[in-house]
Parts: C-alpha cells; structure tokens; sequence
C-alpha cells in the first residue's frame, strides 16, 4: 500500500519532534490525547504520524516505524466498534503472522494513536478476552494542524475548529486517508472462450463486426517448431545449498539417532544447543568424538538438551581446527574397538571357565590341608562315640580352619566350588560342614548344581541330533 509523499518544505506541520509515548500513558485514562469521534478522522492522525515519522522507536529488534502494514492493521481497527481485535482475528484477516501483529499493535500505542481501556486476559473456564482499545489523537497532531479544542467529557477534548494554516495539510491527510481506507474493487471473471489458433497477423475471433469473416491466405500463416508447455525437468546434480540454519537441524537429527541418551529430545532445541559447533562446521562424527572424552557417566541424566550444552561448552574454541578434530574422532574410535575387544575377551573367558572341567586348587597350603584332612578321616577312631564328631576337628587347629574356610570361599566368589564339593563327596556333608561352615557348604552346592545344569543344556544344544541342527 504506497501512500503518495505530501511531505514538503512549505508544508505546515510537518517535521515536528519525533516522541514516545510511556508505558503508564497508554491507557485511556491516562492519556494525554483526546479520543477519535469517529474511524476516518482517527486514519488521518495515522497517516500524520507515518508521513512526518513522529514515531521513536524504543526496541532494537522488530519494525522501527510507522509503515504500510502499520497502515493495513489501523485499516481494520479503525473499522471495528467496539475496538476489540483478537489477534488471531486481524492474522485471519490480513495474513500476518502474530508476531507481526503484537509488533505492530505496540507501535500504534507507543506513537500515542491507541489506548488500552482493558487489557486482555486469560479467564477460567471461559478461555482468553481481546484487548479493548481506544482510539486516540495525539496532542502534537492538534498542535501541528492548528486545531482548536475544548473540554469534553466523552472525548476529553473536542474540535472546535482549524486555523488557516492547517487546512491545506488537512485537506491532503483526508485524501491520503480516503486512498488508505478505500476498499478494493473485485473485477467480475472474464468468460472463458474457446481458444483458436491464431494466424500470422490474424485474430482468435471467430466474429467480425463487418459480419465478414476473411481467411488470411497459407501464405501469411505461421510456420515454426512445436514448443512443449510443460516446465522442464530439473537437472539430476542441481540441489539446493543447506545454509547455516539447516546444518544445525541436520546435525541435531543425525545426533538424535546415533547418541543413545538423546533418543526422545526435540530437534529444534537439540538445534540450538549444537548452534556454535554447527556453524563451525563440525559432523556428528566430530561432536561424538568430543562427548566421548568429556563424559563418563551417562546412567543418570535427568535433562539430555541441558547436559549436551554443558557438554559442548566452549569445544568449538578448543577443538578450532579440523586436523584436531580428526584426531579425537580416531582416539574415540581406537578407544571404542579396545573396549568392545575387551567385552569379547572376557564374555569368552567366562564362557571357558564355565565350561572347563574341574581344577585342583593351584595353592600348595590348601592342598597340604585337603590331603591332611582326608587322611585323617581314613585313620580309625579309637571308639564309636567319636564317629558324632568330623575328624577334622580333632586335626586341623584353628588357624589352619580358618586359612582353609578363607581359601574355600574366596574360590567361591570366583565360580570355584571343587574345594567344598570335593570334601562333600570324600567327607560326607557333616564333616564338610565343620570344616567349611553350613552356609557356605550349602551355598557351593547350590552354585555347582546350577553350573552343572548349564553345561547339560549346552551339551544337549550342541548335539548332532538336537533339533537346532536341522533348522
């Protein structure tokens, strides 16, 4: 919407001070304007501000003055009675988007032409009240348009009449007003007729006004090459270039999928997060490497976003080349193939521990005391009475009890229970029990019929005639 410049040297009124209205003066009962009788003669305030750029803005982000769209919103508002715009209302009106709408809204209160008389709010149960405004005309536009006024209790002040030197700009501010508010006129469709081909210095019409219809000789009609209408086929190699915006998004789905504890996160705030490693340049290959070195522990954590942008900290300033970068992605990696060759080394080693047949004890003491003990139970007792009693009692001291109970279930915490299975079998259990401890005894055994049922079901799975064979 182009409103024509009136603005000129000779002009009265124009380029006044440029101002600000406060926050506390935006209200209707606070203002130091006087209220707009009707919609028209408010427009001609607005068109005053934006052609003179009365306006100060105060924001360093957003619109900084009164423009065309400034012009389309005052459009709608000055239509309205009361002045209540929702701002969903004006974004389905004039297609903008709420951001634009809020931004344009605060410049209209700011520049001294709007006034809240309530202010919008959330209410339970009932959902969210527009704002209701006030049209206001500000005290510089009487000032600079000659206007006289007087008190009035329905529009503070109101227009007694105009001197001589602002009637030209008056004039000019209501057809500028006039242009801004006028509606457009919507041409009636044309009716579709049925094309022709159109001879060389001919016309598509089938009619002529003569009543007449001539036909050019072969001579004069068009001869060329047929063109296809369809749009051409882009080319295979051509794409569009990512800017920096999509790196981040790209980076922050590739990391989503390949690091586990950030499985779930939003991809837009995972974006913002990696924002600075992004625009450095850094692949999801470059950030693992990096998070590999600075985290350990990553059982518990309770916010993935939060912990990734402590993580990622300054690593584009310590990691600025991309030769250092390639170096801590093939640290990570050599770390990475150590530990997983480390799990495979000890899965294996406990598969041939469980599976090994059984081993002496490799100490010579417990062997001393194991050979000793089953020599003693082979002595004859001198009477029948001490057959209550384990002969290892009477034997063995205590100290010698208490090394051999110490060796028998340190081999116990490993998987070893041949020490306390073995005197089971040579000294019966009460004999074993003495020696070892009832717990301890009944715990070995326990662990020594579960390893015999793994090694039956493996045997049994690895049979040439089991079911598995055939499958």
């Amino acid at each position: 919407m182009n409103v024509p410049p009136i603005k000129t040297p000779q002009e009265p009124g124009l380029g006044a001070a440029r101002s600000r209205v406060a926050a506390a003066e935006q209200w209707a009962a606070t203002t130091s304007g006087r209220f707009a009788p009707d919609g028209f003669s408010w427009m001609q305030a607005v068109c005053w501000v934006q052609l003179q750029d009365a306006y100060r803005p105060a924001r360093a982000h957003g619109p900084r003055k009164v423009g065309e769209t400034t012009l389309r919103i005052a459009v709608e508002l000055a239509r309205l009675s009361p002045c209540r715009p929702g701002v969903g209302y004006l974004v389905r009106i004039l297609k903008l988007s709420e951001r634009t709408i809020q931004y344009h809204l605060a410049i209209l209160r700011e520049a001294g032409l709007l006034a809240y008389r309530s202010k919008g709010t959330r209410v339970a149960k009932e959902g969210g009240r527009a704002s209701e405004f006030v049209r206001v005309i500000p005290e510089a536009f009487d000032t600079a348009l000659h206007l006289t006024t007087r008190p009035c209790l329905r529009l503070i002040r109101t227009l007694t009449g105009i001197g001589q030197a602002g009637r030209s700009l008056m004039k000019r501010l209501a057809r500028t007003a006039q242009k801004v508010m006028r509606r457009p006129r919507l041409s009636p469709a044309r009716a579709s007729r049925p094309s022709r081909c159109t001879p060389k210095g001919g016309s598509a019409d089938s009619s002529s006004s003569a009543g007449v219809t001539t036909v050019p000789p072969e001579s004069k009609l068009e001869h060329g090459k047929y063109r296809a209408t369809a749009p051409n086929k882009p080319k295979p190699g051509a794409h569009r270039s990512t800017n920096h915006v999509g790196r981040r998004f790209q980076l922050a789905r590739e990391l989503i999928v390949q690091v586990d504890w950030l499985r779930g996160c939003s991809v837009p705030r995972i974006a913002w997060v990696i924002r600075n490693v992004a625009d450095a340049g850094w692949t999801a290959q470059e950030v693992r490497g990096w998070l590999h070195f600075r985290c350990q522990n990553t059982a518990r954590i309770r916010r993935a976003s939060g912990f990734l942008a402590t993580l990622l900290h300054r690593a584009e300033e310590i990691l600025d080349t991309p030769a250092k970068r390639t170096d801590a992605v093939a640290q990570w990696q050599t770390a990475t193939e150590a530990a997983r060759r480390h799990r495979i080394q000890t899965v294996r080693q406990r598969s041939e521990h469980c599976s090994a047949d059984w081993l002496a004890p490799s100490s010579h003491a417990v062997q001393r005391l194991v050979a000793d003990a089953i020599a003693a139970t082979l002595a004859p007792s001198r009477h029948d009475d001490a057959l209550s009693e384990p002969a290892t009692s009477q034997n063995l001291t205590d100290a010698d009890l208490q090394v051999l109970r110490a060796t028998a279930r340190a081999e116990y915490m490993q998987g070893e229970t041949a020490l306390i299975t073995s005197a089971v079998e040579i000294l019966g259990r009460p004999s074993a029990e003495a020696m070892y401890g009832p717990d301890l005894v009944h715990r070995a055994l326990l662990l020594a019929k579960g390893l015999e049922r793994i090694k039956v079901h493996r045997s049994a799975k690895n049979h040439p005639m089991s079911s598995s064979a055939f499958s």
